[in-house]
């Protein structure tokens, strides 16, 4: 499988989180086509991709109010009809229905989505960990 890795990071935790999924799935035989930031995307990456994994940091009130930064900007992204995708937050102590808004604003650029994942950004190893393997049982038919 080759994978694209579209990140926006306000303090590094979101870039560490794409960092530790590439790794991990670099130990699995994947090919990381690019890793670029989703308001700069690199487009040769997304389109040499099977997958597009999309990766931001939660913004909001830490009770109400959540949401995925950049969420315009994912569903204005280019060359994404047709290709899998995923996509992963990272918060510090509630997501809210960012992961929701995240997958929807995914599937807005006509990718189909195969899920998502909540990181909490105390936890980046343990969780890029389950998302890695997430994308390993969904890609495994491919």
């Amino acid at each position: 499988m080759k994978a694209a890795i579209l990140v926006e990071s306000l303090t590094g935790n979101t870039w560490q989180a794409a960092e530790n999924v590439a790794d991990l799935l670099q130990q699995e035989r994947w090919t990381i086509t690019g890793l670029s930031k989703v308001r700069k995307p690199d487009h040769a990456s997304i389109q040499a991709a099977d997958i597009v994994l999309v990766g931001t940091w939660v913004h909001g009130a830490f009770v109400v109010g959540q949401a995925p930064w950049a969420a315009n900007s994912i569903a204005n992204l280019p060359a994404m009809r047709g290709k899998r995708a995923a996509a992963f937050c990272t918060f510090a102590l509630n997501p809210g229905r960012s992961l929701d808004k995240l997958t929807s604003s995914l599937g807005e650029t006509g990718a189909y989505v195969i899920g998502g994942l909540a990181m909490n950004r105390g936890k980046l190893d343990e969780h890029s960990e389950v998302f890695a393997g997430r994308l390993l049982d969904a890609t495994a038919d491919v």
